[in-house]
């Protein structure tokens, strides 16, 4: 089953390229799910169809209660990661044998064909990241990978926006910075167009996953490349804290993040993650707003974001 939010309501796409809007009271899957769930959409009647061209997309979950970001989880990534550090002279790096991941804001989440807003504290090193991201459909707490699929609702699409810079600076101890605030800006996490349920996937996950900007493909690789599944990232992040519905877990990005080549995002790049069975999530970069007066603390932090290392940690 394949579920959008629109402007209009819940919808299920039935065909390619037609809405069935459904009489349901609820104005996002993020509010279905943490309503009668998911199976709901399911059984509901259609009180109209429409062309998906015809009606606005929202983001699946457009406030998730939060976003769980895994880093390091492609086979491609982890070795491009340890090519960087022998670069910088630490070849003896090893990489973490568990899941390495941040929690960021829900209110990051933009729609499909959002803007990415530039951050004017922090605008030159902003880079994307295509990944497949897993939505919530269940309460989970400390649950078995044997029983984590029935706590998952369906699979959709996300790009990880990061400012490196700022990530640069908490990897290196600046205690003014963390990880968190580099992936939390306000439009840093595109998601959609739509909730695609486990039921339409094979087991394992085999979907092939490409990254575009302005039409130059950046990241190729399949999800058979994850080094840890979608049910054995529900399970262990289940137990850090409960994984509630509408929670947003991003499964990593694949070798080819703009860090690794210098190339970040500027205004008027369209950056385009395709998904295998899922579809095409497409943003414009737009630029950063101007700068409001935040006297002593915007001056410090770009000083301190001059004077940070050219390294980024991958994820």
């Amino acid at each position: 089953m394949r579920l959008y939010s629109t402007a209009l309501g819940i919808a299920r796409e039935e065909s390619p390229g037609e809405l069935s809007v459904l009489d349901l009271p609820f104005a996002d899957l993020g509010a279905l799910l943490r309503g009668p769930g998911i199976d709901a959409a399911r059984a509901a009647a259609v009180v109209r169809r429409v062309a998906l061209d015809e009606v606005r997309v929202h983001a699946p979950v457009p406030r998730p209660g939060k976003i769980l970001i895994v880093g390091l989880n492609y086979r491609s990534h982890a070795e491009e990661a340890l090519e960087m550090f022998a670069a910088m002279g630490r070849p003896g790096i090893t990489l973490p044998t568990e899941p390495n991941f941040q929690v960021v804001a829900g209110s990051a989440v933009t729609a499909p064909g959002g803007d990415i807003r530039l951050p004017a504290v922090a605008a030159g090193q902003v880079d994307y990241e295509g990944e497949v991201a897993a939505v919530i459909g269940r309460p989970a707490n400390a649950v078995r990978a044997a029983d984590a699929k029935s706590h998952l609702a369906g699979l959709t699409i996300a790009n990880d926006v990061s400012a490196r810079d700022i990530q640069q600076r908490a990897i290196t101890g600046d205690p003014t910075a963390s990880i968190g605030v580099a992936k939390s800006f306000d439009t840093f996490k595109p998601l959609g167009p739509c909730l695609v349920t486990p039921d339409e996937f094979a087991d394992p996950l085999d979907l092939r996953l490409r990254t575009l900007v302005n039409g130059d493909v950046r990241q190729d690789d399949r999800t058979s490349g994850f080094i840890h599944g979608v049910a054995g990232l529900i399970s262990y992040l289940s137990r850090y804290q409960t994984l509630e519905p509408g929670d947003v877990i991003l499964t990593g990005t694949p070798r080819g993040a703009g860090v690794f080549s210098g190339r970040h995002l500027r205004p008027g790049d369209v950056v385009e993650v395709e998904v295998e069975n899922i579809g095409t999530l497409r943003n414009r970069v737009t630029a950063a707003p101007r700068a409001r007066e935040h006297g002593h603390m915007t001056g410090r932090t770009h000083r301190m974001s001059h004077s940070a290392p050219t390294a980024a940690s991958p994820g």
